[in-house]
């Protein structure tokens, strides 16, 4: 009999589906219709038609104990997706329905390449839906079924595989309830995925058992599930086995006729050794599955990880026709393992030494000789932010270290093109998948990472994705004791050549990735500084020069701590958090200092570029810096941009669009530089497309307060002054509201505003001086101007275009300090 929910075959003396747990009826039993309420709504979800607005029908895949998945193609992202259309009888308890949302929540967490991606739980009417990662290819369950039983080469492969997603689950603390052969799908390359985390803990609860719904499925439950008590790890470790147990035998520990019947034998009676039913098991597998089959919890393995080593290591003494050996690709991932004494000192020399070893790699991988690659093509790579697995969640400004120090060691690789951090950092807590990240940085492939500390343990993974089809094609894994740490380097490259039949010869040695300090307490304070500068704001930008001066005192001559201490500083000054004569000369003595031990750091003359300008008014000298910063480093896209700007506010608005492109391409969804780009548009009258550019900016966050301060001036020079004061008023922007008052009449109420602010510590002297002059009120304007070059107003820097001057700028006077600022000969 075909089971009326996953379309199973079974034998017709069966009472229950073997798959699903379903109730099997004979077809003269089948109930001939069902309530009007119950009903899926079968005519939204043909082929082609589309569904909640958004996703187009393309097929059906399947039908579960849960609902029926379709293959989708999502209209809004252009992506192929999987869709689950919930089951009424599941979603008709709003408990349940907040249990899906909840654990959901928590299963999108899960982002490991052998866990299918669940993304979110839609309604549309009154049917649910959930959404998820489409996975090209079958479930295990009809792999099994087509070859009778795998080799067990290839069931030690998957073993690994589905190991590995769990342990990333756990880690997480998510544990799957019903795992079984249907749910873990093997794709075109024969990786393992596992599906529907989070989905049985949801539908668990009084008010959905009924026919035809089961709460994890008999064969594969572990005996506490069968008695109702809560699951942990160690219950998906019972079901492993049984999964292996399968894929080696073709058949289930345990069958009966019902139910309750395969509950109790899951519960009582003991398996029969595997070897039983195939010889060809080798003892060490049949003893590694019974012990996954243990009754007592305690007595299992406690973890995915113990169960992976094992599987490791009785697959080093199979026979090598045996082993699945991962095919070569043009990239790969890895990963890295390491025993020592926690230390938080300790740990940043690891990452390092196994950075190296990683860009070695990626550069070996994407720099293919010229047979393979025209000279003039370009591999385009996107870094993302590692994310933090450590119990304690205290990690992640490591995590971001990682990540920066491989763009940064990256990016200066001949024709490897690798997005800015900006653009890369974007996505970090986001749940896009690999394809719409790529889509938007216009990348082939994508690096990912973890990071776990817990105990004595340091686990650091990284793998590159595909973008054409998401797939993680290479993996290998390290595991080595804390005392062999020196040489795991060497170790880890060896092995690497090895595989690749890559030989160390000539520059092929030469040294990628520049650390610019050797004390490993330096390297973890200065990576603590750049995660509070990152997320700017006064009190983050103040931490960050903590760090990296408490940095700069364990290795006075690193010369990247001292980057970030005059980029902390520049922010502080052009923020006005810190009055100019204060902020950037510390600035400037940083970046100095960090020229004198590297002259060529990129980063470090961009900076002094900034403050030449901004704060010494050496427009010729910044000029100078911002070129040599460029040449040396042509993909640095930050000093692009801050050229890019440079060339604005001198009017000369061609160069600074080419720069400001530039920019755009290093960093395609960085919102700041997005807006920025805005600015010789904006400056040079052009402000309908100014405004256009502004509000697609505003469709990927419409809080972003850059592009909305950009706007309401475009708005407000363009004449359109309602627009600019309903958003002036939106942001609680006190100079935009006295301009636009001033600009309609209302001069009480604009002055009003702006004695309130000439009475704060810190004003903008160019933004009094703007208001005045607007309102003809110039001696007042002058007087903010001479206000403005006492106190080194960077505001000044404008005087050459902002609108506001328009009116007094063929005056002597105002020559006058265009002259003193460095804007005019």
């Amino acid at each position: 009999m075909k089971c009326p929910k996953c379309s199973s075959d079974n034998p017709d003396t069966k009472q229950f589906c073997g798959d699903c747990g379903t109730q099997l009826m004979p077809a003269e039993k089948a109930p001939t219709s069902v309530t009007k309420s119950m009903e899926t709504p079968r005519e939204e979800m043909t082929t082609g038609s589309t569904f909640a607005g958004r996703y187009q029908i393309i097929e059906e895949l399947g039908v579960g104990g849960m609902g029926r998945v379709y293959k989708v193609l999502d209209k809004e992202t252009n992506e192929k997706i999987a869709l689950k259309l919930v089951n009424p009888e599941v979603a008709s308890d709003n408990k349940t329905v907040e249990r899906f949302r909840n654990e959901l929540t928590t299963a999108r967490k899960v982002i490991q390449k052998n866990v299918c991606r669940m993304y979110d739980l839609g309604r549309e009417k009154d049917s649910y839906y959930i959404t998820m990662e489409y996975i090209s290819g079958q479930d295990l369950r009809g792999l099994i079924r087509q070859t009778g039983g795998l080799t067990v080469g290839k069931a030690v492969s998957i073993g690994k595989q589905i190991c590995d997603g769990l342990s990333e689950a756990h880690s997480l603390g998510v544990v799957h309830r019903d795992l079984k052969p249907n749910n873990v799908m093997i794709d075109r390359g024969g990786n393992a995925k596992i599906m529907d985390f989070g989905i049985a803990r949801a539908v668990k609860g009084k008010s959905i058992t009924g026919p035809g719904v089961m709460i994890g499925t008999p064969q594969y439950m572990s005996p506490e599930q069968v008695e109702g008590k809560e699951a942990d790890q160690r219950s998906d470790i019972y079901s492993l086995g049984i999964i292996l147990y399968e894929m080696l035998t073709d058949r289930v520990p345990f069958e009966g006729d019902t139910p309750l019947s395969i509950g109790v034998k899951q519960k009582t009676e003991s398996p029969k050794d595997p070897k039983e039913f195939n010889d060809r098991i080798p003892d060490d597998l049949s003893r590694l599955i019974l012990k996954c089959l243990e009754k007592e919890k305690g007595n299992r393995y406690q973890s995915a990880e113990e169960v992976r080593l094992d599987l490791e290591n009785l697959e080093q003494g199979l026979p090598a026709t045996d082993r699945i050996v991962p095919k070569k690709k043009a990239v790969t991932s890895k990963e890295f393992t390491v025993r020592f004494n926690l230390n938080k000192i300790i740990i940043p020399i690891f990452v390092i030494m196994a950075l190296t070893v990683l860009v070695f790699f990626i550069r070996q991988m994407l720099s293919p000789n010229e047979e393979e690659l025209p000279p003039s093509g370009e591999v385009a790579l996107a870094v993302l932010p590692f994310d933090d697995l450590s119990p304690g969640k205290d990690y992640e400004y490591l995590c971001d270290g990682i990540a920066v120090t491989l763009i940064n060691a990256l990016s200066g690789i001949k024709g490897l093109r690798i997005p800015a951090k900006t653009s890369s950092f974007s996505f970090k807590g986001k749940s896009q998948t690999v394809q719409e990240i790529g889509r938007s940085l216009n990348v082939e492939t994508v690096l990912e990472g973890t990071v776990q500390v817990a105990d004595d343990r340091l686990r650091i993974t990284a793998w590159l994705s595909n973008v054409d089809d998401g797939y993680q094609i290479w993996s290998e894994s390290y595991d080595k004791n804390f005392e062999e740490v020196f040489s795991i380097q060497d170790d880890i490259a060896w092995k690497i050549a090895d595989a690749l039949k890559i030989e160390f010869l000539g520059d092929k040695k030469e040294k990628i990735v520049t650390h610019y300090t050797s004390d490993p307490a330096a390297y973890e304070l200065y990576t603590r500084g750049y995660f509070f500068l990152d997320k700017r704001g006064e009190s983050n930008i103040k931490k960050a020069v903590e760090y990296f001066e408490k940095a700069i005192e364990k290795d006075s001559n690193y010369a990247l701590a001292y980057v970030g201490l005059a980029e902390s500083y520049v922010n502080l000054g052009d923020w006005q958090i810190v009055p100019s004569v204060e902020a950037y000369p510390r600035a400037r003595e940083a970046a100095n200092r960090a020229l004198e031990i590297e002259n060529s750091l990129s980063e470090a003359l961009c900076v002094l570029a900034m403050v030449k300008y901004t704060f010494d008014w050496d427009w010729e000298e910044a000029e100078e810096l911002f070129k040599l910063s460029i040449r040396l480093k042509p993909n640095y896209s930050v000093a692009h941009k801050e050229y890019g700007l440079y060339l604005t506010k001198l009017k000369r608005f061609d160069e600074a669009r080419k720069e400001l492109e530039k920019a755009r391409e290093l960093d395609p969804v960085s919102l700041a530089t997005l807006s920025q780009t805005t600015w010789p548009l904006r400056y040079s009258g052009r402000y309908d497309e100014a405004i256009k550019q502004l509000k697609q900016v505003l469709q990927m966050d419409p809080d972003f307060g850059p592009a909305q301060n950009y706007l309401a001036n475009c708005y407000f020079w363009n004449g359109m002054l309602d627009e600019a004061l309903e958003l002036n008023q939106k942001r609680g922007d006190e100079y935009g509201l006295a301009l636009c008052y001033a600009k309609m009449g209302r001069i009480s109420e604009a002055k009003e505003i702006i004695n309130r602010l000439s009475a704060r510590q810190v004003v903008v002297p160019r933004d009094h001086a703007a208001f005045y002059f607007l309102i003809g009120e110039n001696e007042q304007g002058y007087y903010w101007l001479e206000r403005g070059f006492e106190s080194r107003d960077y505001g000044l820097g404008f005087l050459k275009i902002y609108e506001a001057f328009d009116t007094v700028r063929s005056e002597v006077r105002f020559k006058d300090i265009m002259k003193k600022v460095g804007l005019e000969r």
